[in-house]
């Protein structure tokens, strides 16, 4: 029986220690994004001024897009617009 609770123990003392490590490691990896963010905060895109930014596809591009949808949806999808990315 004393060998029971010294593995009752040991148990309790192991996944104690497990779950306080896991704790810390999740807290130091919220610290780090949090700092990561102020140090070197994510760029923000901009489109370039001499690019088109919405040219409209051709219309034999147009028609197959169309024909494409219309066999995929069975004849229930219609393609409104297209724009070139």
């Amino acid at each position: 029986m004393e060998n029971l609770g010294i593995g009752f123990e040991l148990m309790i003392v192991g996944m104690s220690t497990v779950f306080l490590i896991l704790l810390i490691v999740i807290w130091g990896g919220k610290l780090l994004i949090k700092v990561v963010n102020k140090i070197a905060p994510e760029e923000i895109a901009t489109p370039k001024k001499g690019a088109a930014t919405s040219a409209v596809v051709d219309g034999g591009t147009m028609a197959i897009l169309q024909q494409v949808v219309s066999q995929i949806t069975g004849g229930k999808g219609h393609v409104t617009s297209a724009k070139k990315i």
